[in-house]
């Protein structure tokens, strides 16, 4: 494959510099990263992920999750309690 086309795209700086510092870690460059999503559209034939417009309820309860309403805290224990109370019901 021919590398013979150019893409140029503005972005956030913040965005671009966490993106390349993400890349580095995993051994790419951004050029690499671009191309892998390319060709992941490609081979989706749209993009790799989904895009949607939240509905309502789903847009209310992500405003709620953002300002922390009817959130509690909880420790890992208390979810490892959950998690190992829910395992035992299912028997």
């Amino acid at each position: 494959m021919s590398l013979n086309a150019t893409i140029r795209a503005r972005c956030d700086a913040d965005l671009k510099d966490t993106a390349e510092a993400i890349f580095k870690e995993l051994g790419i460059t951004t050029s690499q990263a671009i191309n892998m999503f390319l060709a992941k559209v490609k081979i989706e034939k749209g993009m790799p992920f989904e895009l949607k417009i939240p509905n309502e309820t789903t847009q209310l309860a992500m405003n709620e999750a953002k300002e922390g309403i009817g959130m509690e805290a909880v420790t890992l224990d208390d979810l490892k309690a959950e998690f190992e109370t829910a395992k035992h019901a299912k028997r």
